[in-house]
């Protein structure tokens, strides 16, 4: 009987152990399942910290671009409209400036001055406005006091002004609101853009 006993705690004994060794090596496998996963893990959240901050570089490089080129746009936005405000502002003073007496004052002197030098038909083109008060007594006093015809001719693209020409419309001398504002925004507009810088 006492053999019994002992081999029943011989074989209780091997059994724990066996038991031991397998839990033991259970737990070795556990671990080493847990620390692969944890290095998986890492090296995964490593990879994304690494690709959101390429991102991150990325869009605000992009960003700091976008906002570049907008501020360019704007610039060359807000020096256009200057550009225009000013020829719009010089169209309207050439306009007022060539008020008809002037204009009278003016086309006078040129037809006179020419009678010595030119020999040809004179030609003038103005608005259709400016011609009709030029017709109106002006064209009649001019032509009395020249020994050469005057014509005059209206045109659709000429506000204010006017175009001359002392050799029968081969060339003319051009004088009309767009040319006059055309030669003083090429003067004005280097001078607005140094200011603007």
């Amino acid at each position: 009987m006492e053999e019994i006993k002992e081999l029943i705690t011989k074989i209780q004994q091997e059994g724990i152990k066996i038991a031991q060794d397998k839990a033991q090596k259970i737990e070795e496998e556990t671990k080493k399942a847990a620390a692969d996963i944890l290095h998986k893990a890492k090296a995964e959240a490593d990879r994304i910290i690494k690709e959101a901050k390429e991102t991150s570089c990325a869009m605000q490089a992009a960003t700091e671009d976008s906002l570049k080129q907008a501020g360019r746009d704007v610039i060359l936005s807000l020096k256009k409209e200057i550009n225009s405000v000013l020829e719009k502002i010089i169209a309207r003073e050439i306009r007022h400036a060539l008020i008809p007496a002037e204009l009278e004052k003016i086309v006078a002197n040129l037809v006179k001055g020419s009678q010595q030098k030119e020999s040809g038909h004179i030609e003038l083109i103005l608005s259709k406005e400016d011609l009709k008060r030029l017709e109106d007594g002006f064209l009649e006093k001019l032509k009395s006091e020249l020994k050469k015809g005057v014509t005059l001719k209206a045109s659709e693209d000429i506000l204010a002004g006017f175009m001359i020409s002392f050799d029968q419309g081969k060339s003319y001398f051009d004088f009309s609101d767009k040319a006059l504002a055309d030669y003083i925004a090429t003067y004005l507009k280097p001078q607005l853009s140094s200011v603007l810088k």
